[in-house]
């Protein structure tokens, strides 16, 4: 943007409705999509409820009804820059201003935007700079969408600043072809790429039948490395090539990385770190790197922040808050939300629980409110989706929650309070099978306006109302403990 405006990026997987909000609530004024989203520009178009005066088509070779064409405008940016307009090039940049406006997990009704300027992102650079060492040797796979600001900053820009090489993952069935194809050093994923790949990693080697050579192998290892002998890539050379012969790093970050595969992949010979952070803060507050790493740690804060826990409990598990120059500059349009989250002397609220070691080392252990963060690094907000189901004729209120899977993940589930009245006067049943037969095909209907990673897969049914408290709140500990038993 060279400093010249401000850059919105919106996820390619929402649904129309959800796209039309964020566009309307971000106030943009021109939009650059490919012809996958013609149907919903025309409609934005036709409505005129938004600021938007630029349509701009990736596709298109010419300007077309109203739409420019990026390749024609690009086009004649070069030819400005040719004949001497340096308008562009000389633009000044206020770097304490919004840049970037990015939206949070939560969809239309409960995504916040967060506002982040220049200093913010660069601060982040450099502290990412001084734990994560790169140089134009290394070649990242990028896989993570770049409208995430863990894959924007880490996974795009850092890379960049450092003059690396970028390579863009083909999906998701290509990543171990990719690894090979593309000479692959550098993965900054979230953790259930990597648990995956270190899963493939044993199966291959059970296969093999050399398992017990490896645990040898890996016992030996670890001791010579006390006498800073490091023969973990000799060793396990064969694990190295099937995975490309040239990982140099893998970062995990987004969600808690299993330990396992953390301890497994060192042991190996690979060097893996676990980052923390949030869109909020742009987005990395803590990382490990060689020299700062505790295994189920996510290692230290950074060097220009300061990293706290505040109202801990007798174990030493409070919140964890942050302060520095790379803390969003506020929620845009939301003052309330603003305040809620950065308090009056600046700490940002992170909203999870965390515990200090007395060497410095952050121990994530859980999270504050109830989001539940689902192993891809995706983030679900009960209450946001409790407010669509209540929407459903016939629901008097709902309760939306995590049911852990054996593989570490979660599965979203409802449990529903129906109008018993309502049921029986409408559909004439008072059998329970066939009520939730009913309220199923609802639910159905309310999943298909969500990105599918936030569809409720499982539901139960009563008539009896939530457990609350005196101000009409559910007890969420409570209901999930009627819930889960």
């Amino acid at each position: 943007m060279h400093g010249t405006g401000i850059v919105v990026p919106l996820d390619k997987a929402l649904p129309n409705n959800e796209i039309e909000n964020l566009i309307i609530r971000s106030e943009v004024e021109a939009i650059f999509y490919s012809k996958k989203y013609n149907d919903i520009m025309d409609e934005i178009k036709e409505k005129k409820n938004t600021n938007v005066k630029y349509f701009i088509s990736m596709d298109l070779e010419k300007e077309e009804n109203g739409v420019y064409s990026q390749k024609e405008l690009t086009k004649k940016g070069k030819e400005l820059v040719e004949y001497g307009n340096r308008e562009f090039l000389d633009s000044k940049i206020d770097n304490e201003k919004m840049t970037i406006m990015l939206f949070t997990s939560g969809t239309t009704a409960m995504s916040k935007a967060v506002m982040l300027s220049q200093k913010n992102i660069c601060s982040n650079l450099f502290d990412i700079a001084s734990t994560i060492e790169v140089d134009e040797t290394h070649t990242f796979l990028s896989f993570l969408p770049l409208h995430h600001t863990f894959e924007c900053t880490v996974g795009f820009l850092y890379p960049i600043s450092k003059g690396c090489t970028i390579a863009f993952c083909e999906g998701i069935r290509h990543i171990a072809d990719n690894i090979k194809e593309f000479g692959i050093t550098t993965m900054i994923s979230v953790p259930i790429l990597f648990e995956n790949m270190y899963k493939k990693v044993i199966k291959s080697i059970e296969k093999k039948g050399k398992l017990e050579t490896v645990k040898k192998g890996i016992k030996i290892s670890q001791f010579l490395l006390k006498f800073g002998i490091d023969i973990r890539k000799k060793l396990f050379h064969e694990i190295h090539e099937n995975l490309g012969g040239n990982i140099k790093l893998l970062v995990a970050g987004g969600a808690a990385l299993d330990p396992e595969a953390e301890k497994g992949f060192n042991e190996l010979g690979f060097r893996m770190y676990q980052g923390y952070g949030l869109t909020e803060t742009s987005p990395v507050i803590a990382s490990e790197d060689d020299k700062y790493r505790r295994l189920g740690s996510i290692g230290k804060g950074f060097p220009s922040l300061d990293v706290k826990v505040v109202d801990a409990n007798e174990e030493g598990i409070g919140e964890l808050v942050a302060k520095g120059p790379s803390i969003m500059l506020g929620y845009y349009n939301n003052e309330e939300a603003t305040k809620e989250t950065i308090d009056e002397e600046g700490w940002l609220h992170t909203g999870d629980l965390a515990k200090i070691d007395k060497d410095g080392y952050i121990f994530i252990s859980g999270r504050k409110k109830f989001v539940i963060v689902l192993k891809n690094g995706k983030n679900i907000y009960p209450e946001e989706l409790e407010a669509l189901i209540n929407k459903i004729e016939g629901i008097k209120e709902s309760f939306v929650y995590g049911k852990p899977e054996d593989d570490g993940d979660y599965k979203i589930c409802c449990k529903i309070v129906y109008d018993k009245e309502f049921m029986e006067e409408k559909y004439k049943t008072t059998e329970e099978e066939k009520i939730k037969e009913i309220i199923w095909q609802e639910v159905k209907k309310v999943n298909k306006t969500m990105p599918a990673y936030k569809y409720i897969r499982e539901i139960i049914i009563t008539d009896e109302e939530l457990i609350k408290t005196t101000t009409q709140k559910i007890k969420r500990f409570e209901e999930i403990k009627t819930v889960l038993n």
